[in-house]
This record gives C-alpha cells, sequence and structure tokens, in this order.
C-alpha cells in the first residue's frame, strides 16, 4: 500500500485512468465498434495495467527491502516474498 500522499494520489490517478479506458471498452463494444477499435482500447487497457503494477511494485520492492535494521532472517524472507510477487506478475 501506498504510504506517502504523493504515492496514493499517483496510483489513484493512474486507477481512473484505467476505470475511464474501461468504461470506453464497455460504451464501444455497446456501439458496435469494430474488433480492430476494441483490440486497440484492449491493449490500451492492458499497457494501463502494467505500468500501475510495476509502479505499486516498486514502491513495495522499496517499503519491504528499503529498511535498516533487519535481520539478515527478515531479508531473507522480504527478498523471498518480493521474487514470489515478481514471479506471480511475470506468468
Amino acid at each position: 500500500m501506498p504510504r506517502s500522499l504523493d504515492d496514493k494520489q499517483r496510483i489513484l490517478l493512474r486507477v481512473r485512468r484505467i476505470k475511464g479506458q474501461v468504461e470506453a471498452l464497455e460504451r464501444g463494444l455497446e456501439a458496435g465498434l469494430d474488433c480492430g477499435a476494441l483490440l486497440q482500447q484492449i491493449a490500451a487497457v492492458r499497457g494501463a495495467s502494467h505500468g500501475l503494477m510495476s509502479e505499486i511494485m516498486e514502491i513495495h520492492i522499496r517499503d519491504e527491502l528499503g529498511q535498516d535494521g533487519l535481520s539478515e532472517a527478515e531479508k531473507a524472507e522480504r527478498v523471498n516474498g518480493v521474487a514470489s510477487l515478481v514471479r506471480a506478475y511475470l506468468k
């Protein structure tokens, strides 16, 4: 979860942009747009979603691995958690 106000506002802006893109896709489907236009809109949604995931993942990595005073066991556990998230994302 983004902790800083700037991060949170930036993430919310991305989410709202994605929401607008999905709503435009829905309107296009209802209006009977051709497949090419629909595919282009889907690609835009996918790109925006990947950007959101990337930004939140970066924030998470910094939060998890950027803290001072962690024991070696805590560091290893956090690295394993982040690695698991990256693997799931790349599937």
